[in-house]
């Protein structure tokens, strides 16, 4: 179990994966002008086995009742899974296999692999996870931190036509209600039941889209440096509102796609 930097080419793009961060994409270059902030928290981290906040850390199955660390107080966020190393499974020029073994605090044995496949103009991650044991609760999605700017030119413009938001209480968790979409500066959970498609343009540079069969994205765009676009097999406190059930019969997998040209 090697957790040294995997690096994938296609064409003029490359990917740095970061087997022993979390299972993270560390950095997306495309012509050698990277597109994720760099950093240790940074680039695109998985989030699983939940999304987003989940309310007080707890969620409930059945008539079990869990408690997971405050890494977000008073919530817990995004998942364990990006506090892990993850194992490498398989390597080729374009295309990485990583697995992560579920451990405590999550209650529950599980394995997560994550597919990362790189063509000259697109990247596609696919992340599934198993049990053979229990069933339990589970969201799969990713965390990207797209720069706002590439190499000092104009910041990015995020463009994406949503049914509904979610609406945000005072806790930043979903009340359960579904509003209009509300103008920027955001960070929502969006609703497109067609599937996630939301595009990037950094103007006279590059275009971006990130697509996905999932209908929920969460938009961040509250920081200077970067914005986030996290397609998701759920809402934020999903494990309790929404939650997608993992069998031994039936894994719960997700992909999204980003797809880039220059303009």
């Amino acid at each position: 179990m090697s957790q040294e930097d995997i690096t994938l080419t296609a064409g003029d793009a490359e990917v740095t994966l970061q087997p022993g961060n979390g299972g993270r994409v560390g950095g997306l270059r495309v012509g050698g002008v990277e597109l994720l902030r760099q950093g240790e928290r940074f680039g695109c981290f998985p989030m699983v086995p939940w999304c987003g906040r989940v309310r007080d850390g707890r969620f409930r199955d059945g008539a079990d009742v869990h408690q997971m660390p405050l890494n977000s107080p008073p919530h817990a966020i995004h998942g364990t899974a990006r506090d892990g190393a993850w194992s490498i499974a398989r390597t080729a020029t374009d295309e990485a296999v990583l697995t992560y073994d579920l451990v405590k605090p999550w209650p529950y044995p599980g394995r997560i692999t994550q597919i990362a496949a790189l063509t000259p103009d697109a990247l596609t991650l696919t992340m599934s996870v198993e049990t053979y044991d229990s069933s339990f609760p589970a969201q799969i999605g990713w965390h990207p931190w797209f720069n706002r700017t590439l190499e000092g030119g104009e910041p990015v413009r995020l463009d994406f036509t949503a049914a509904w938001q979610e609406e945000r209480g005072d806790d930043h968790l979903p009340t359960g209600n579904r509003v209009e979409p509300q103008p920027s500066p955001w960070d929502d959970c969006f609703g497109m039941p067609g599937g996630v498609d939301v595009t990037l343009t950094w103007p006279g540079q590059l275009e971006l889209k990130v697509a996905s069969r999932e209908e929920w994205v969460v938009v961040y765009d509250e920081q200077e440096a970067a914005v986030c676009v996290e397609p998701q097999t759920g809402p934020p406190n999903g494990l309790n509102t929404l939650p997608r059930l993992v069998t031994p019969l039936e894994p719960l997998e997700a992909t999204t796609t980003w797809t880039w040209r220059r303009i």
